[in-house]
């Protein structure tokens, strides 16, 4: 069985010398520790040294002991400080030098954020920056500390996150494909009381089943509470003072012992370790001299972004919904300083969405029920820009480079095809139609481009493109954005598909399902595979793109949760609590990711654009379009010498230009403009890799997952804290308490979204929404959508482009694309019609409750008139002379009133029933009577002629 390595140094302690600094390196029970050397003597190099041995309890502590005599001197013998304890950390983010030595980065707060199966993910919440090189040796150079400083603008404490056991960097998808990898047990190396394998590449052998790879995962972990601090890891079982003088030497305390002989019985575990996506590992340039001269455990990935989970609860059953947003840390940068692409196909802001819903109440993902949906924002890949030399809120856009045959989108694309498959679905929310041109000079450069590439792919792998005004199409009163999106959301996502996995042979029962049955993507005996995305883009891909993922994710989150079983039908009402938890997810993405490029929280919102949104936002709205025009202006672009720094694009240099002196960074992230290979291409025609169209529609990372690069294979005990999902995910070393957990902790839907006065528990009962007037809600409850109100959205459509000059004419059709939409629409009205509704177009009552309606009978109408008439007799003048019909009270009882009542008589005959009754209960039956016998006669007489 393939799962994936949980990393088993998960604490870590910093322990100083005035030569070295040792990291000990534990798990979370403490019982097995590794020590990490650093030389300090060295003033511009790093010098790491791993035996990578596993040491004991008692062996860390006689080798601490043993460091901490061999440095104490004689003059220090009192004062104590031979090694002194400096830090305590969660993990690793990597080293990092400027112009003098190295310095080192810790993570020293870090707090639960969501739960994938049994992984756990952390966010940085602290981390500590600390120079290596002793004060002895240290090169002093002048511009050390302003670079410093530039480098601690990227806040590592602000969106980063890590795991122990979960590959952030890839989507669940590609984590529970299996590995195409063989096995070399005869060169298989001995280490760690395990054996290390390495895949052979002149194979093409198998070494597991086309089945779905067994990883771990779900609920309820470990205390989510407040943000974990190290603390005292260590102290409880080290006392320097009082440690013996017994100690074992550095390099041989543990010789390495042989395979466990049951290993070899009973059913062996191969736990993987995949190589990360460099694309979304923003400490990759940390980790450069580093990560391949220690041992894995100690090299932590983290992806920069936005990660936030939530539970949906069924009446009890708990579903997770996890939205993972991933950044590109290529060609990464600040609004109007990064647009378009560079000269590898990278393009600015491209952040990668999954949505994970998962069924909570199975902890193991391998044999849950787990769903996933990828989609993908980034900019037009075009040669383009926005000169910011004068002080405009709204830049012109120009076109850099003429590309006639469209190379840099072509590089993007084929990284796209590489990762996700076929078909690329590209969603253009730019406008089209402006009196001045502005956004509508990128919308046909893009098209032409795709057309162009279009031409060498397959027509069933083709890329589809759809434009969508959607600014100027919110500008209509009539108009509803939402509903029209839903439309091409279900369209894309019947070509992609989604990824499932159930238990196995779920085709039989899952694919001859009716609201299935249009669904592409790959199916296997487990469930489907998504293949293809969803790219999404507007100028900015903030405000506009947003809302598309929103709605796009709305429409997956429908089919995910008909795919686990929780609803009827794969179509979500808005106003629902399920909604409004997505709708919450989203909104807080894209604020984040907004804060991250463009310096502001969203200025136009999902509510705006469903035309609820309160007529105060619009003051709100100002001031974050002001925000964002001051942060722009002024602070980009410190921000982006801080993400060049940190990335690695720029690496200072003594005696070299500093980073703040260059005009441009143009060149530093266009490498091929320097060296005169720019337009320099293999063919204009084959823009795709070759192994590519082979596997299509299915992505070519997967299926060729493990077999290229370099993948890391242990093979150990199931029950090997290494890869036990369950030793890692209940901690049964520590005391737990149930407040404390993170599944107690989470937003839920029942507490975070139902209202208080709810009587109908479900999430998906459509509630008003408290920010509603009275007459919207009136508008708005006969309408099959919710979200349409004939309120205007009183937020500006002005982001980047000049909407006020837009036609706001309506055309026969507002998607630029040769698709048909009539199978995609939800199970609502056109917007106009969905104003008007007829007696023709509901159904019969013959139709649903099997009756007839007809006219009513004389004596029908002749009650109905008697109490028309007791009704109108009531209300006349009380006098005696004017009466008519007089209503007296009826009563079984002589006397009744509120003093006395006296109870009815009751004849002999109904006496003498009960005295029966009572006397059959108390006797039991007694003989039959005469007419009871003649009426059974008759009775079988008549039935068995």
């Amino acid at each position: 069985m393939e799962v994936p390595l949980i990393s088993s140094t998960q604490k870590i302690v910093l322990y100083e010398t005035k030569a070295r600094f040792y990291l000990v390196g534990s798990n979370n029970n403490e019982t097995k520790f590794r020590v990490l050397k650093i030389d300090r003597t060295e003033p511009r190099e790093l010098a790491i040294h791993d035996d990578k041995v596993e040491y004991t309890q008692g062996e860390i502590k006689n080798l601490l002991t043993m460091i901490y005599h061999g440095n104490k001197t004689r003059m220090s013998q009192r004062s104590n400080n031979g090694m002194s304890r400096s830090v305590s950390a969660y993990g690793i983010v990597g080293f990092v030098r400027f112009l003098e030595g190295y310095y080192i980065i810790l993570i020293t707060k870090r707090r639960k954020i969501a739960l994938i199966g049994s992984h756990t993910v952390y966010k940085v919440e602290d981390t500590s920056m600390i120079y290596i090189p002793n004060e002895t040796v240290r090169v002093i150079h002048p511009d050390e500390s302003r670079y410093e400083k530039l480098f601690q603008n990227v806040d590592l404490s602000s969106n980063f996150y890590f795991s122990y056991s979960y590959d952030l960097t890839h989507t669940l998808q590609y984590n529970m494909m299996p590995s195409q990898i063989s096995i070399v047990p005869e060169s298989a190396e001995k280490k760690d009381n395990t054996r290390l394998y390495f895949f052979d590449d002149s194979t093409d052998g198998e070494l597991f089943e086309n089945r779905q790879a067994g990883m771990p995962a779900k609920i309820e972990a470990e205390s989510s509470g407040p943000i974990e601090d190290p603390g005292q890891t260590f102290q409880d079982f080290i006392s320097l003072e009082n440690a013996d003088d017994s100690y074992l030497p550095f390099q041989n305390v543990m010789a390495n012992q042989p395979l466990d002989e049951s290993i070899e019985q009973d059913t062996p575990v191969y736990g993987v370790k995949n190589e990360p996506y460099v694309k979304f590992t923003w400490n990759m340039h940390l980790l450069d001299k580093f990560s391949d001269v220690v041992h894995s455990d100690w090299v932590l990935h983290l992806i920069h972004g936005f990660i936030g989970q939530s539970c949906v609860s069924i009446f009890g059953k708990p579903i997770y919904v996890t939205l993972i947003a991933r950044r590109s840390n290529k060609f990464a940068g600040t609004r109007f300083l990064k647009r378009g692409a560079n000269c590898e196909g990278a393009v600015a802001n491209e952040v990668e969405t999954e949505q994970i819903v998962l069924d909570a109440s199975e902890t193991f993902l391998s044999t849950g029920r787990v769903t996933s949906f990828v989609q993908l924002r980034g900019s037009i890949p075009l040669f383009w820009s926005q000169d910011i030399s004068s002080m405009m809120p709204k830049p012109p856009i120009m076109l850099d480079q003429a590309d006639p045959f469209a190379y840099v989108a072509g590089l993007h694309f084929n990284d796209c095809t590489r990762r996700y498959g076929a078909p690329i679905i590209v969603l253009n929310l730019v406008k089209t139609r402006e009196k001045k041109r502005h956004e509508s000079i990128l919308s046909g450069e893009y098209r032409e481009a795709i057309e162009y590439l279009n031409q060498f792919l397959p027509p069933e792998h083709n890329i589809q493109y759809i434009g969508f005004d959607m600014a100027r199409i919110n500008k209509r009163k009539d108009s509803n954005v939402l509903v029209r999106l839903g439309k091409i959301a279900k369209y894309s996502l019947k070509r992609t598909g989604f990824y499932f996995h159930g238990v196995n042979h779920t085709d039989t029962e899952m694919w001859n399902d009716e609201h299935l049955a249009g669904i592409q993507g790959f199916k296997t005996s487990y469930g489907l595979r998504q293949t293809g995305v969803v790219r999404t883009n507007c100028v900015d891909c903030l405000d506009r793109t947003n809302t598309a993922q929103f709605a796009v994710g709305k429409c997956a989150l429908g089919y995910q949760l008909y795919a686990l079983g929780v609803v009827s039908e794969p179509m979500l009402e808005f106003d629902t609590d399920c909604v409004r938890l997505l709708e919450e997810l989203y909104e807080d993405q894209g604020d984040t990711l907004a804060l991250q490029y463009g310096g502001s929280h969203l200025v136009h919102r999902i509510k705006g654009y469903r035309k609820i949104a309160p007529w105060t936002s619009h003051s709100l709205d100002i001031m974050r379009t002001l925000s964002r025009y001051y942060s722009n202006a002024f602070s980009d672009a410190d921000k982006q010498h801080a993400i060049n720094l940190f990335l690695g694009v720029f690496k200072p240099q003594d005696g070299k230009l500093n980073l703040w002196e260059m005009s441009t960074d143009y060149y530093l992230h266009n490498r091929q403009a320097t060296n005169g290979k720019a337009w320099m291409r293999k063919s204009y025609s084959q823009w795709w890799d070759s192994p590519i169209p082979k596997v299509l529609p299915l992505p070519y990372d997967e299926e060729a997952k493990g077999s290229e690069g370099k993948q890391m294979v242990i093979k150990t005990h199931k029950n090997d804290e290494k890869v036990s999902g369950y030793w890692d995910y209940y901690k049964p070393y520590e005391l737990t308490s149930m407040d404390e957990l993170f599944s107690f902790t989470i937003p839920s839907s029942v507490k975070n979204f139902m209202p208080k006065t709810a009587q109908n528990f479900s999430p998906f009962s459509r509630r008003i929404r408290p920010d509603r007037r009275h007459d919207e809600t009136g508008t708005t409850g006969m309408e099959a959508n919710p979200n349409v109100s004939g309120k205007e959205s009183t937020a500006s459509n002005t982001s980047t482009g000049s909407e006020g000059s837009s036609s706001s004419s309506s055309d026969s059709s507002d998607v630029d694309a040769d698709i048909d939409l009539s199978d995609s629409t939800e199970t609502s009205f056109s917007d106009h019609d969905s104003h008007f509704v007829s007696l023709k177009d509901l159904p019969c009552s013959k139709e649903v409750y099997d009756f007839e309606i007809s006219n009513p009978s004389r004596r029908v109408e002749s009650c109905f008139r008697r109490y028309v008439e007791f009704e109108e007799a009531s209300k006349r003048e009380p006098e005696p002379s004017k009466r008519g019909i007089e209503l007296y009270p009826i009563s079984a009882f002589k006397l009744d009133s509120s003093y006395c009542v006296e109870p009815p008589p009751v004849s002999r005959q109904s006496k003498d029933i009960y005295n029966a009754y009572i006397l059959r209960g108390k006797y039991g039956p007694g003989p039959p009577t005469d007419q009871d016998m003649k009426m059974y006669r008759q009775y079988v007489s008549s039935k068995y002629k």
